[in-house]
């Protein structure tokens, strides 16, 4: 375990699944099936470090215009890693929570979803969530949208409450794997502060030893929250008094 400041959520962008199978003259789906033995270890190293929510970036809402091929894939393999994943997370202390709007999602998959949430949702040693078909912009748009359904005042404060990850606090590190230094329309709302940690790595080839170098890096920031340096010095100093 890390003798260093670990984040209490971390976020990740799993990038370069098709990049990975590409360069291997493998179709993009297997390079799909390759992330999700990353994903399963990734889980299990943030359990170990003391990380206590999880947020990754599964199926964004732009994803629907890749290949049908792909995405087609991609549902298939949703499916398959709920039967064979889930009991596994279940005795791990895992709960997971699956983030996006599931009306363009199959009947099949969304019972699947509904039945892993209720599968898990007496642990408490990591909050898992999986945003599929999600993004920062539709999360800000329905959580306005609800207030609005309701005649509510529309304030920082009330879209926080509304917010798909209104369950856990913001993201504290943002990891983006691939090379890419983008967050795509990842989390817009819940990113304003986190801190911002880009790797080349494929996402396939993203593992305990990569995990622990972003968290190393975000462990040697300075994390002021608009104030200044000489402010948080003058905190830590009141503290130690």
């Amino acid at each position: 375990m890390l003798n260093v400041q670990v984040p209490h959520h971390i976020a990740i962008v799993m990038d370069g699944n098709g990049r990975w199978a590409t360069g291997r003259y493998l179709p993009r789906v297997a390079g799909h099936k390759k992330g999700v033995d990353a994903l399963r270890a990734c889980v299990r190293h943030c359990g170990e470090r003391g990380v206590k929510v999880l947020t990754v970036f599964a199926f964004s809402s732009e994803n629907w215009s890749r290949p049908a091929e792909e995405v087609s894939g991609l549902m298939d393999l949703l499916a398959m890693a709920l039967g064979r994943e889930v009991p596994q997370l279940r005795s791990e202390g895992v709960r997971i929570h699956f983030i996006g709007d599931r009306s363009a999602l199959s009947d099949k998959v969304r019972a699947g979803l509904a039945q892993a949430e209720a599968a898990t949702a007496a642990n408490q040693r990591l909050v898992f969530n999986v945003c599929f078909n999600y993004g920062g912009r539709w999360d800000i748009a329905q959580a306005a949208a609800r207030l609005a359904a309701r005649g509510e005042p529309i304030t920082e404060r009330s879209l926080d409450a509304e917010m798909a990850l209104a369950h856990v606090p913001d993201p504290d590190l943002l990891i983006r794997t691939g090379g890419e230094k983008r967050i795509s329309n990842f989390l817009l709302w819940q990113a304003a502060y986190s801190e911002l940690y880009f790797t080349d790595k494929l996402w396939p080839d993203f593992d305990g030893a990569e995990l622990d170098a972003a968290i190393a890096d975000y462990a040697g920031r300075e994390r002021r929250y608009g104030r200044t340096s000489e402010q948080l010095r003058g905190q830590g100093a009141k503290k130690a008094a």
